[in-house]
C-alpha cells in the first residue's frame, strides 16, 4: 500500500512539473510578438531605434521571468518536493 501512493506521489510531482512548464509557451509567443512590433516600429520610424529597442529588451526581461519562474518551479516539483511528500507520508502513517 506505501508502494502505491508513493507512486501517486511521484506521479502527481512529475504531472505537476509538466504542468507548471506550460508557462514557458507564453514567454514565447509574448516575446515574439514584442520582437515583431518593434521591428515594425523601426521599420516605420528608423530614428527611433534606441527607444523601441530599449522598451523591447525591458519588456522581454520583464515576460522572461514568467518562464525563469515557472522553470523554478519544475525543478522543486522534480527533486525537492517527492522527498518531502514521502517524509509527511510516513510521518502520518507512523
Amino acid at each position: 500500500m506505501l508502494e502505491i501512493a508513493v507512486g501517486i506521489i511521484l506521479g502527481c510531482c512529475a504531472l505537476g512539473a509538466g504542468a507548471a512548464m506550460i508557462a514557458g509557451i507564453g514567454p514565447g509567443i509574448g516575446e515574439g510578438n514584442a520582437v515583431a512590433k518593434a521591428c515594425e516600429a523601426i521599420g516605420r520610424q528608423p530614428e527611433c531605434k534606441g527607444d523601441v529597442t530599449t522598451t523591447m529588451l525591458m519588456g522581454c526581461a520583464i515576460a522572461e521571468t514568467t518562464g525563469l519562474y515557472a522553470l523554478v518551479i519544475a525543478i522543486l516539483l522534480i527533486f525537492v518536493a517527492p522527498s518531502r511528500f514521502v517524509d509527511i507520508l510516513l510521518t502520518v502513517i507512523k
